[in-house]
This record gives C-alpha cells, sequence and structure tokens, in this order.
C-alpha cells in the first residue's frame, strides 16, 4: 500500500514540475482554462465536455512527454548531436499534432455557440 502511495506522489511531483519548469505546458494550461472557463460561460453539453476533457488530457500529457523526452536527451547527450536534436523535433511534433487537432476540436465546439451569442 506505501508504495502505491509513494507511486502517486511521485506522479505528482512529475506534475508539478512539469508545471512549474516548462514555458510550453504553462501555456496549455491557460488554454486549458479558457477553454473551461467559456465551456462553461457557453453551457456546453456533457459530450462536449467529454471531447474537451479527453484533448486537455491529450495535449497536456503529450507536453509532459515531450519536456521529459528533452530532459533525457539533454541527460545522455549534453553534446549537441544531429540525432539528439531529431529526437527532440520529432517529440516536439507530437506536441504539436495534439494541440493543432484539439485547437480544432475546439473551433468545432466553440464557433457556433459563439456564433449564436452574437446573432
Amino acid at each position: 500500500m506505501r508504495k502505491r502511495i509513494l507511486s502517486f506522489k511521485y506522479a505528482f511531483k512529475g506534475i508539478w514540475i512539469v508545471a512549474t519548469s516548462e514555458i510550453n505546458f504553462q501555456i496549455h494550461l491557460i488554454a486549458v482554462v479558457v477553454a473551461l472557463l467559456l465551456g462553461i460561460y457557453l453551457q456546453i453539453e456533457i459530450g462536449e465536455w467529454l471531447v474537451i476533457l479527453l484533448c486537455f488530457a491529450i495535449v497536456l500529457a503529450a507536453e509532459a512527454f515531450n519536456s521529459a523526452i528533452e530532459k533525457l536527451v539533454d541527460f545522455v547527450s549534453p553534446n549537441i548531436h544531429p540525432q539528439a536534436g531529431k529526437i527532440k523535433d520529432i517529440a516536439a511534433g507530437g506536441v504539436l499534432i495534439t494541440a493543432i487537432i484539439a485547437a480544432i476540436i475546439g473551433a468545432i465546439i466553440f464557433i457556433p455557440k459563439i456564433w449564436l451569442q452574437f446573432n
């Protein structure tokens, strides 16, 4: 039981580290807050909430994985190496894919509702 509790402690520590030290993660957190507030204001439906929450989880997890990969590459290869750069670029590309798709999903959900507010 103690090991399970410790594993949660380490996981929360990891979230804290990435949230306080990685600017891109912080930018994604701001986007999460904006989307949450917009969802509340526009009273989106439960299915839309589920999709939005899934997008949050995927993008934030991708950013956390990317940060971990970058730190690991820097640790293993402190000198500049072309392969290290490619690894980091590929990981960053994965985050970009999730962020673009999340933005498209957000636009599909929010734009029609915002449009109705002004018409």
